[in-house]
């Protein structure tokens, strides 16, 4: 199956298509991180991606940057807890986009690398990414057996940059 695949960063990226690459789907990777700032966090995490795309040999497709929709849909939800509803919405854009081009391309389905992370929802990040593509979106929880410590162990063995926030300004404040 020909899947599109939200890669939120290279560390989770690592571990997720490790875990999908057995299944036989050809991944093409869609880095859209709108939230992620500032610009020199948004690079540093694009080029971890580039390198995890370059040795697990998967292209990988890259927007433009463009915060400004992601900062129009959550600045109200700036003292919202991390995990909290700011957090649904900035999935919901990031996968709503990848769902369009996801259509727009030609692809069977996709999916988000983004359940491999420990701190985030699983159920909601299935939940949304279902009620947008319905049976295109493969649930998938990449946290399972542990695929965060596998991701981590990837980015460590591979040398890549490995972020200590979530990514958006908001969750920048709280570390």
């Amino acid at each position: 199956m020909k899947v599109l695949l939200h890669v939120c960063c290279g560390v989770c990226a690592a571990g997720s298509v490790e875990k999908l690459l057995p299944e036989g789907h050809r991944l093409t990777g869609y880095y859209f991180n709108p939230n992620i700032g500032p610009a020199e966090e948004y690079e540093k995490r694009l080029l971890a991606a580039k390198t995890i795309a370059g040795i697990t040999d998967f292209p990988l497709i890259v927007p433009p940057y463009d915060p400004e929709k992601w900062i129009e849909s959550t600045k109200n939800l700036s003292q919202e807890p991390e995990g909290g509803k700011r957090c649904e919405i900035c999935f919901r854009l990031r996968l709503q986009a990848t769902y369009d081009y996801m259509r727009s391309a030609g692809f069977d389905a996709f999916t988000t690398t983004l359940t491999i992370g420990s701190q985030k929802s699983t159920e909601t990040i299935n939940r949304v990414g279902s009620e947008i593509g319905g049976d295109k979106f493969l649930t998938r929880d990449f946290k399972k057996q542990g695929g965060s410590q596998r991701a981590a162990q990837l980015a460590k063995q591979y040398q890549i940059y490995r972020q200590n926030y979530c990514g958006c300004i908001y969750s920048m404040r709280k570390t």
